[in-house]
């Protein structure tokens, strides 16, 4: 299970909001134990493919390795990715499949004619062939707000 707070979705949110019709990616970072990771940050990235963006996200080596010495330097651990996935559900794709990293979570939000919507989160089989769904759990301190944000 991933544990994240309201503004984190809603800041994931905006950023697929404001790429659209483009895909946006973000690094997540936090904390885990047993069965639960915990996003205590998220930072977003520019896309970095050089074609098909409405379909395709890169992630830079050089952007992977800053984030490994930013999340070390203050006691995290990067927990995974998320991105969006423009006028299309948030499953993953093949793609995505293909370029997964063990044990990482990948919350993807769908995103239909420019309005973010259904987020989900993913983690790649041990055996590389596809993805199982990762639990989401929403965390915010007023239980009015995160009761409205579940039943989005």
């Amino acid at each position: 299970m991933i544990r994240i707070g309201i503004d984190f979705v809603d800041r994931m949110k905006e950023h697929a909001r404001s790429s659209y019709p483009e895909e946006c990616c973000g690094f997540l970072f936090g904390n885990s134990g047993g069965d639960t990771k915990e996003v205590t940050d998220l930072h977003e990235l520019t896309n970095s493919s050089h074609s098909n963006r409405t379909r395709r996200y890169v992630v830079t080596p050089e952007e992977f390795r800053n984030a490994e010495i930013w999340a070390q330097g203050r006691g995290l651990e990067v927990l995974g990715l998320y991105h969006s996935h423009p006028d299309h559900p948030s499953r993953p794709s093949q793609f995505d499949v293909d370029h997964a990293l063990p044990w990482w979570s990948y919350i993807i939000i769908a995103v239909e004619n420019g309005t973010p919507g259904t987020l989900q989160s993913w983690i790649l089989r041990d055996d590389r062939s596809s993805f199982d769904e990762e639990g989401i759990a929403l965390t915010d301190p007023d239980p009015a707000r995160r009761k409205a944000a579940e039943a989005e």
